[in-house]
C-alpha cells in the first residue's frame, strides 16, 4: 500500500464524530482479529519463556523501546506525519500512561501466576469496555443479550479466581488480581482513544504515543527494582523479538487501526478467542495443567463473549 492509498484509507476515520456509532465487524475485521487473538494468546507464554533470563520490567522496557523505534521507521516509510499538530498530545500522553501501567502489571503479574490464568483474567477487558461504553460511547450501548454474555464471562472469571492452580503460592492470587487490573487499564486505553482526538489520528501515531510514554516508565521500574540481565540465550532472545517486532510493532498497529473504525465493545468482545488460544499455548508449551473447574471457567468466559459479539 502506497502513501496515497494509506491517506485514503484513513479518511473515513478522520471524518467520523468522536462518539458516533461504529459499524459491526465485517469479514476483514474478523479475519484480522483471528490472527491477533492467536498472536496475543501466545504472548503471555513468550513472556514466561524469557523470564528466567530477562526480568519482567526489563522485558517490558525493551519491548516498548524497540517497538517505538520500529513503528517510527515504519511510519516514516509510509509518509505518516507523526509530528503534525493535531490536538492529540494530551490524550496521547494519557493513553501512554495507561498502556505503561497496564504492562507493568502484566509483566510483574506473570512472575506470580501462570500464563493460562493470566490470559483468562486479562481478557476481562471487554467487560470493562462495555461498562465504559455505556457512559462515554452512547452509540455503542449493548442490549440485554450482550449484558447476559458479560455476566456469564464475569461468572467465569469469578469461578477461575476461586480455583487456584495446583502449584499456587501465596502470591498467585495477587498475580491474578494484577491481570484483572491490567484488563481495566486496557479497556480505559480503548475508551480514551475512542472518545478523544486520537480517533482521528493515524494508527501508527496512536501506538507510538503509548510506546514512547511507556518505555521510560518501564525503564524506571526496572531501575527501582534493581533488574539486570546478561546476553540472553536463544529462547529468551526469540521471545523478545516476538514481543517487540510482531506483537508490539505489527499486531498493535493493526489493533488501533481497527478500534478507530469499528465498534469498541464488539471488537473487544471478539477477543474471546484469545483466552482459549492462550490456555492451549500454556498447556502445550509450558505444561500448565488445565483442571475441569478452570476449563469450565474458560468456557463461561468464551460463551459470554460470544453472546456479546452477536449482532
Amino acid at each position: 500500500m502506497n502513501v496515497s492509498e494509506t491517506a485514503a484509507a484513513r479518511q473515513p476515520a478522520s471524518r467520523q464524530p468522536l462518539a458516533a456509532a461504529a459499524p459491526p465487524l465485517d469479514a476483514l475485521a474478523a479475519a484480522i482479529m483471528l490472527v491477533l487473538c492467536l498472536s496475543w494468546g501466545f504472548n503471555q507464554v513468550a513472556v514466561k519463556l524469557a523470564l528466567p533470563e530477562v526480568p519482567p520490567f526489563l522485558q517490558a522496557a525493551i519491548r516498548s523501546a524497540g517497538g517505538a523505534l520500529i513503528v517510527t521507521l515504519f511510519a516514516r516509510w509510509r509518509g505518516v506525519a507523526l509530528m503534525r499538530r493535531d490536538a492529540t498530545l494530551f490524550a496521547g500522553i494519557i493513553a501512554g500512561l495507561l498502556f505503561g501501567f497496564e504492562f507493568l502489571l502484566i509483566y510483574r503479574g506473570l512472575v506470580w501466576t501462570t500464563a493460562s490464568r493470566a490470559v483468562l483474567f486479562l481478557y476481562m477487558a471487554p467487560f470493562f469496555v462495555a461498562l465504559g461504553a455505556r457512559l462515554f460511547l452512547p452509540g455503542e450501548r449493548l442490549g440485554a443479550r450482550q449484558w447476559l454474555g458479560l455476566a456469564l464471562s464475569f461468572l467465569g472469571v469469578a469461578l477461575a479466581l476461586g480455583v487456584p492452580g495446583p502449584a499456587a503460592d501465596a502470591y498467585a492470587l495477587l498475580g491474578d488480581l494484577m491481570m484483572i487490573a491490567a484488563a481495566a487499564l486496557w479497556a480505559a486505553t480503548t475508551l480514551v482513544i475512542k472518545t478523544s482526538a486520537l480517533v482521528r489520528a493515524p494508527h501508527e501515531k496512536i501506538l507510538l504515543y503509548q510506546l514512547a510514554v511507556s518505555a521510560p516508565l518501564m525503564g524506571l521500574a526496572a531501575a527501582l527494582f534493581g533488574e539486570k540481565m546478561a546476553m540472553p540465550s536463544a529462547v529468551p532472545a526469540a521471545s523478545l523479538l516476538y514481543q517487540t517486532i510482531w506483537i508490539t510493532s505489527v499486531t498493535y498497529v493493526a489493533w488501533f487501526w481497527l478500534i478507530v473504525r469499528y465498534s469498541a465493545s464488539r471488537l473487544s468482545a471478539f477477543t474471546f478467542l484469545t483466552p482459549l488460544f492462550g490456555i492451549a499455548a500454556g498447556h502445550l508449551v509450558l505444561g500448565e495443567p488445565i483442571t475441569p473447574a478452570f476449563a469450565a471457567a474458560a468456557a463461561l468466559v468464551a460463551a459470554g463473549l460470544v453472546l456479546v459479539n452477536r449482532r
